[in-house]
């Protein structure tokens, strides 16, 4: 049994408000409206994921260029600031390490004590 009155029509211009700025039918057809929102909620949802995996790697890959200037390899350089108890979270060393290589080369250097290298 269809439903017409205040319940469907206030689903259907929902949806149709998100459709907004979208181009041809998209915009104002309900049934294609409706496709094109489920499909940009979809992707919304997974790509906000996948940016957080995307700037990990773009941290990761900028630690380990500034610790391979200063002879030593990423993991090795993890697992000496776990030792030398320095907390200090990837992204913010990928911050040190494009901005001020000095403090960052100081850093290597302790992690380098601690190991022993």
């Amino acid at each position: 049994m269809r439903v017409k009155g205040p319940s469907s029509r206030k689903h259907k211009k929902k949806i149709l408000k998100l459709a907004k700025g979208y181009r041809g039918q998209k915009k104002n057809v309900y049934r294609r409206a409706k496709e094109a929102v489920m499909r940009a909620l979809y992707y919304q949802y997974r790509d906000r994921r996948l940016r957080k995996r995307e700037f990990r790697r773009l941290w990761i890959a900028r630690i380990n260029a500034g610790v391979r200037a200063c002879g030593l390899s990423y993991s090795k350089f993890m697992k000496g600031l776990k030792e030398a108890n320095i907390n200090l979270n990837r992204k913010m060393l990928a911050e040190i390490a494009v901005r001020d290589p000095e403090a960052f080369g100081k850093i290597v250097e302790r992690v380098k004590e601690v190991l022993k290298v």
